[in-house]
């Protein structure tokens, strides 16, 4: 199965922003890969104010505008998320969208997580105080030929929270969809070996497609869009620059790997998880 994590440094520019994802998709269709998966605030990332105004549904232009390019380019895309309308009139969603190659609405999950903390210096970030926090775990697949794997999907700082990732895979999922917008400080510190973490202990695929580079003010990101196997080995990393990492997923070295060390089955304490909804 070949997949393709797209990496870019979105601003406040949603029309500029929707048109380098539209390169970066075509140039992963052009690679071979079936599935393309975009960073967290793909479509817009700007101060927590200005999110309101650029909030839409999921039938709002932004998605559609995905929608469009999953079906022209016959892949799996997710949109790693975007900010969706929610029932509270001063919050938006931070919402993952996952799409078929027809471009259908397959599985949509929102943030549980909701990251408020001071990052560095003058940086703090509150996203609390501008999103609804989601409440539901979301499992879905993709089949690409002969292919099927069962994926559990999260967002960013969901990242260091272990117990969903554990309960994801003894739902049943294989590859874990991690995009992002990890920080410069927390990224340099944190992002590998967290995402190496999650795929080590739960023998899963891990999907980390971040953003990069400066944003707004004094926001930048990490980079360093990866993909984990499920023994921990990088297989394809992208550290800084727009740009694609495509990988090919061996799904029967998974199945080796979960076979000769069955980590799952030997679960033992019970997990205190928000409702799983399977897709």
């Amino acid at each position: 199965m070949r997949v393709a994590l797209a990496q870019i440094a979105s601003t406040r520019d949603i029309e500029a922003n929707l048109k380098t994802c539209q390169k970066l998709a075509e140039d992963a269709a052009e690679q071979g890969a079936g599935w393309v998966i975009f960073p967290e605030c793909a479509p817009f990332l700007g101060p927590d104010r200005d999110k309101l105004p650029i909030a839409e549904p999921l039938d709002g232009p932004q998605i559609q505008t995905f929608r469009k390019m999953a079906r022209e380019l016959g892949v799996y895309l997710t949109v790693g998320s975007f900010a969706e309308t929610s029932p509270d009139p001063g919050r938006t969603f931070n919402t993952q969208v996952h799409l078929s190659p027809a471009g259908d609405i397959a599985a949509v999950y929102r943030k549980i997580h909701l990251f408020d903390a001071k990052v560095d210096g003058d940086l703090t970030l509150m996203e609390s105080q501008s999103v609804m926090g989601g409440r539901e775990l979301v499992l879905t697949d993709v089949a690409l030929g002969e292919d099927q794997a069962r994926v559990g999907l999260t967002i960013c700082y969901d990242l260091r929270f272990p117990e969903i990732y554990r309960e994801l895979a003894l739902r049943g999922a294989e590859m874990l969809t991690v995009p992002s917008a990890f920080t410069l400080p927390t990224g340099r510190a944190h992002w590998h070996t967290l995402l190496r973490a999650r795929a080590i202990e739960n023998q899963c695929f891990v999907l980390a497609p971040n953003q990069w580079g400066h944003h707004y003010g004094s926001r930048a990101s990490f980079g360093n869009s990866v993909i984990y196997d499920p023994w921990g080995d990088c297989l394809g990393c992208l550290e800084e620059g727009n740009g694609v990492v495509v990988a090919d997923l061996n799904l029967e070295r998974q199945r080796e790997i979960r076979t000769s060390m069955p980590v799952l089955t030997h679960q033992r304490l019970g997990l205190s998880a928000p409702d799983a909804h399977e897709v």
